[in-house]
């Protein structure tokens, strides 16, 4: 919030409703509404995403882009709408290990304790499920049910789990930079060389990378630039 830069975050249910304006009028107007009020703190808008997707699904592809943007300009993420948002699990628990601060317009007294509390109730539920699952699963075994795959691909499956491990290392490293690409991406196109992307960098006041867990400090070099857009295979 100190410099005032924001990201605004949008939800739909459907493309449908995406295309018409449907819901999504009504949020952005709320959130016009509060940063023209409550909210005038923040005066930088720096990106804005629109998620469509039914409730059902659990992928959140530009909320993750959202949060990585936050993270380069240490930005504030302003969602719309949290009480529906806040009973996916994924969403809850990429918005906590995210780090990002945000505001909930909707909820505009909603801190990261009233998240964990929403997150607790999401996971309980999911435990609930999972008990019910289990559950029936040991009925139909005891009437004689056969569950499960009684063939050669439970073999085969296993063996691709020391390769899987360690693409997820590789892909882990690539994980710290890659909320850093859409941001010079951006800049390359009116940038010449390495060393003026720097220089836009440093001067959007943008944080370096983490090194060693600790958190970006000092200036950005042309080879620091070098080394984020060497991660565009990887990303």
């Amino acid at each position: 919030m100190a410099n005032g830069k924001y990201v605004a975050y949008y939800r739909v249910s459907t493309r449908k409703q995406g295309a018409s304006g449907l819901g999504l009028e009504a949020q952005q107007e709320s959130v016009r509404s509060y940063l023209s009020g409550e909210g005038k703190a923040y005066s930088k808008q720096v990106g804005e995403y629109l998620e469509v997707e039914s409730g059902k699904n659990r992928n959140r592809a530009k909320l993750v882009e959202a949060l990585g943007l936050c993270r380069a300009y240490n930005a504030t993420l302003i969602i719309a709408k949290l009480d529906r948002l806040a009973r996916n699990l994924n969403f809850v628990t990429n918005l906590m290990e995210s780090g990002v601060e945000f505001v909930a317009v909707d909820m505009p007294n909603a801190s990261k304790f009233t998240v964990h509390i929403m997150a607790a109730v999401a996971e309980q539920e999911a435990d609930m499920i999972a008990d019910r699952t289990k559950k029936a699963m040991a009925t139909a075994r005891m009437r004689g049910t056969l569950l499960g795959r009684r063939d050669g691909a439970i073999a085969a499956f296993s063996s691709l789990g020391t390769t899987a491990s360690a693409e997820a290392r590789r892909s882990k490293a690539a994980e710290k930079a890659k909320h850093l690409l859409p941001v010079i991406r951006t800049i390359q196109k009116d940038a010449q060389s390495l060393r003026q992307i720097a220089a836009v960098l440093n001067e959007r006041g943008i944080e370096t990378p983490r090194v060693n867990g600790k958190k970006g400090i000092g200036q950005w070099s042309a080879v620091q630039v070098k080394r984020i857009l060497d991660y565009q295979s990887t990303a």
